[in-house]
């Protein structure tokens, strides 16, 4: 049997926000799809490691997801999580980030911002993640001095 969403979701939020990118990827099926919300479509592990590469690597400085509110469905084999997404590009952090997407931010925000999502998962049986579906504003996220607080 396999472990329960709420571990499964609990699991991949930690891979993410200890900069794991191989633990990311092991919760995907192979077939999964991950739709980031921008209109574009990953599907299978290298595509879907290929959209994750960027945020692994630095490029939008040190990242991490906090939950906020989850919503789990365990006969329809599905969850939606809220959360939090943070940004710390000071000091080392912002080493990776766009010398000018980075002023950009720092002018407006200072160096540690954050922003409001949801995700919407999809399971198969084996517990393995077969849709990801990202909501936020991608066009103008509203990105929050006070929900950028230290990592």
């Amino acid at each position: 049997m396999p472990p329960a969403i709420a571990e499964l979701i609990d699991a991949f939020t930690d891979a993410f926000n200890r900069n794991d990118l191989d633990a990311v990827m092991a919760a995907f099926a192979d077939d999964a799809e991950y739709r980031p919300g921008d209109g574009k479509v990953h599907r299978g592990r290298a595509a879907i490691r290929a959209a994750f590469t960027p945020q692994f690597t630095g490029a939008f400085g040190a990242m991490r997801f906090d939950p906020e509110d989850r919503l789990i469905d365990e006969a329809a084999r599905k969850a939606a999580l809220r959360w939090i997404c943070r940004h710390d590009m000071s000091g080392a952090h912002g080493k990776r980030v766009s010398p000018l997407f980075r002023l950009a931010i720092r002018l407006r925000h200072g160096s540690r911002v954050g922003w409001h999502g949801i995700d919407v998962f999809h399971f198969d049986p084996a517990g393995k993640i077969t849709g990801k579906f990202t909501y936020a504003n991608y066009g103008r996220p509203r990105l929050s001095r006070d929900l950028g607080v230290p990592l």
